[in-house]
């Protein structure tokens, strides 16, 4: 377990699966922690389904982990904020696909007589492959392609750029008409950001212009003129692969290693980590259940208060954590 005492002292945190704050959140690997004084080894004992849970002692000075009614939020003293903060936009600002982008590919299916739905399930295995036109692509390269899709390959990816092109015109009303809200904590988070002196940018391998009308829809013009945005085809290569986290570290001019990436899909850790970024996961509808371990922190989403998860300081804690085997 724990002891501490002092400033200086350390809380080792050890689980498999998770280190839970409260009983829906969680942090991920062996980390070491810096604790307050007010800390004592006697406050840290409770457990929950097998993870340790930290209890029963308000912190001085909302350093360190803040009491928040039966839980705590992630707020670790940290002299280091991050240089810039990279939100993934499906799943992170808004949870889009199942009632999102899956409803708007289905009805451009329709529109053009395809004879294709995609069903909750089968839409979340097609979101291992991340970009919507190479989502489609795949799809119809393993059960067949249409009877209206044209025969040669230049004709079929301008197809699959038409039927994206449309499904995209569709998604942005459900976005303009504000049917799918933001996720708990995203606008308090970017406010704490950008408040701070902290660079944003939502990076996604989803449409340019579906990102931006999310950002400008659902978060406002005054954030929307401080976040830019790096989407779409932006970068030859989708995640998993790190290329659009590269091209945002390069622009924005931050050092991969000042940088902290909110994401919910394994891809997307996959992408964010090959970067050399810190990388804290907020899962989504469809990520619930993927691979989180090399994580730096897990979490249900971001949260308000008084369900507030973690906030900017703990994402500059990642900079500077220390981890042991």
């Amino acid at each position: 377990m724990a002891t501490a005492a002092s400033t200086s002292s350390l809380i080792t945190l050890k689980s498999n699966s998770a280190l839970c704050c409260t009983s829906s959140l969680s942090f991920t690997a062996t980390q070491v922690i810096k604790t307050p004084q007010s800390v004592s080894s006697s406050s840290l004992t409770s457990s929950i389904n097998g993870c340790t849970r930290i209890s029963g002692t308000v912190l001085k000075n909302n350093n360190g982990f803040r009491r928040k009614r039966s839980g705590v939020v992630c707020s670790a003293a940290s002299s280091n904020l991050p240089k810039a903060l990279l939100f993934d936009c499906d799943g992170v600002l808004v949870d889009t696909e199942k009632d999102g982008h899956r409803i708007s590919f289905n009805d451009t299916f329709a529109e053009k007589e395809l004879g294709v739905t995609w069903d909750v399930d089968l839409y979340g295995e097609l979101l291992k492959i991340g970009g919507g036109k190479e989502r489609m692509t795949a799809y119809f390269n393993k059960v067949g392609w249409p009877e209206k899709a044209p025969k040669g390959d230049q004709e079929r990816k301008e197809f699959i750029a038409s039927l994206h092109k449309r499904k995209t015109e569709l998604f942005m009303v459900l976005i303009e008409k504000k049917l799918l809200p933001l996720r708990p904590g995203v606008a308090k988070l970017i406010d704490q950001a950008l408040g701070s002196g902290v660079k944003v940018a939502v990076c996604s391998t989803s449409n340019e212009k579906a990102v931006s009308a999310i950002v400008s829809c659902l978060l406002g013009p005054e954030r929307a003129e401080q976040i830019q945005i790096f989407a779409g085809d932006v970068v030859p290569r989708k995640k998993p692969d790190p290329a659009i986290y590269q091209l945002a570290s390069k622009t924005l001019g931050v050092e991969p290693s000042s940088c902290v990436v909110v994401e919910d899909s394994a891809i997307g850790l996959a992408a964010a980590k090959a970067a050399g970024m810190k990388c804290i996961v907020t899962k989504s509808g469809y990520t619930a259940d993927e691979d989180f371990l090399n994580a730096d922190a897990v979490f249900d989403c971001i949260g308000d208060p008084p369900e507030e998860r973690f906030d900017l300081a703990f994402c500059g804690s990642l900079l500077e954590k220390q981890y042991v085997s």
